[in-house]
Formats: C-alpha cells, structure tokens, sequence
C-alpha cells in the first residue's frame, strides 16, 4: 500500500500544493497486484470528495454511477440524480436530428475523428411527426480510410469514411438518427474489459457487497484484503 491514512475526528491524509502540475497526495506501488491510495470509510459516510476535475489514465471500475446536480425546478431544496449509461463494449453514441430534402434524404456528417474511432456501427431512425415506414440507411458509413494514425491530419469534409444517408422519406420530414461504434483506439486495442471473469482462488466465497446476497459481513472482500483492526477500523496491510 502507498497511502494509508487514519483519522478518528477529522483528516487522515492531508495534501497540499500551491504550484502547476505537483501532487498534494502521491502513492504508488511497483506490484502488480499493489494499491497506490486506499481510502475506506466504514461509516457509510463519502471514502473521498473531489472538487475539481479529476483525470484517470486507466480502468475505473465501480458499481454504479451517475450525476448529481441542483434540481433545475427547485435547485434550492432538491437534488436531481441520472445513473450512467453503460455497455459490456467501449461504446461510443452519437445523436442528432434532420429534415429530408426533397427527395427524402438526408446525408449525415459526423466528426472527423469517427472513423479512425470506431467500428461496428450500429444504426437508429425514427420519424418525427408522422411515420416513416420505409426510412433506411442507403449508404452506410465507409470502412476505408479510417484506421488510425499517429501522425495529425487536417480537417477534411469530405471525408466519406464519417458520413452516412439516409433515404426513403418525404420532403420535409424530420428525422431522429442515432449511431453507435466500439472504441478501436490503440489504447482501447489494448485495454478491451472482461466481461465476465472468474475471481481469484483466494477470493472466492467472498463478495463485494455480502449483504446483498444474505452473507455475513466477513465475507466481503474489502475485510478479506484489509482485516480491520477491533475497535480502530484501521486496515492492516494485506498479507
């Protein structure tokens, strides 16, 4: 463990800097297997409060997620909460809306970037207004030109490999459409999620949240790789 802070009252770790691009709190570890920074609160209270952007250069596994914001209809008295979209797949969603010129169709430019970004697309059309029983995609979105460079390129237009078409509309109609990719990044090549994976010998039996499941509270993980200490809640080191 790199950081390891105890506090009965108030501040277990505390971390300050006044100058560009320094840390106020630095933990590492050089095993594989190590933890950097662990904080833990057994209270139910917040283990960490971030104010301020915060950058993670790798996985950030979690059970769950969302936003929280000042409710817009009573930002003075109500929170108002929306959980993340997640998918088993790096998934990227792009989203807009068109009006079909007057043949019917429209064609549709995305960012530069999306070829090079993804691949498997996926395809969504919806009718705005009255139906559009025979909208489809009449040029889908080219597989050439779009792997990925280290060198910069300009802006380009023209660019068919970020374009699509839709087609089989009337004059005027307005159009829903929603595309999705999977991340091809070199970073995303590299770093694909397991789906489902078995867990470690060791931990087998114990689980993330016992509770859930009707096990008793010494079958959590966190107490299989931190026993606390009776009385101080305070982590020994992981054997």
């Amino acid at each position: 463990m790199g950081v390891e802070g105890l506090s009965l009252n108030y501040i277990g770790v505390y971390g300050e800097t006044s100058g560009d691009n320094q840390q106020g709190v630095l933990g590492i570890t050089t095993n594989r297997e190590g933890i950097g920074v662990t904080v833990t609160n057994t209270r139910g209270g917040k283990a960490g409060l971030f104010t301020g952007t915060v950058e993670v250069t790798g996985h950030l596994f979690k059970d769950g997620g969302g936003f929280k914001i000042d409710h817009p209809f009573d930002p003075a008295n109500k929170y108002l909460y929306h959980s993340f979209v997640e998918s088993p797949d790096m998934k990227n969603i792009y989203d807009g809306v068109v009006v079909l010129d007057d043949k019917g169709e429209a064609e549709i430019e995305l960012p530069n970037c999306f070829g090079a970004l993804n691949k498997d697309f996926r395809y969504q059309l919806t009718a705005i207004g009255a139906p559009g029983p025979n909208l489809y995609i009449a040029k889908e979105i080219s597989g050439t030109n779009t792997k990925y460079s280290r060198k910069s390129s300009s802006n380009n237009n023209n660019n068919n490999s970020s374009r699509f078409k839709i087609a089989g509309g009337i004059s005027g109609m307005k159009v829903s459409w929603q595309v999705t990719g999977i991340r091809k990044d070199p970073w995303a090549n590299a770093n694909r999620i397991e789906v489902e994976a078995d867990k470690p010998d060791e931990e087998r039996g114990y689980y993330i949240h016992p509770d859930l499941y009707g096990q008793p509270a010494e079958k959590g993980i966190n107490l299989l790789l931190f026993p606390s200490e009776k009385g101080t809640g305070r982590s020994k080191s992981p054997k």
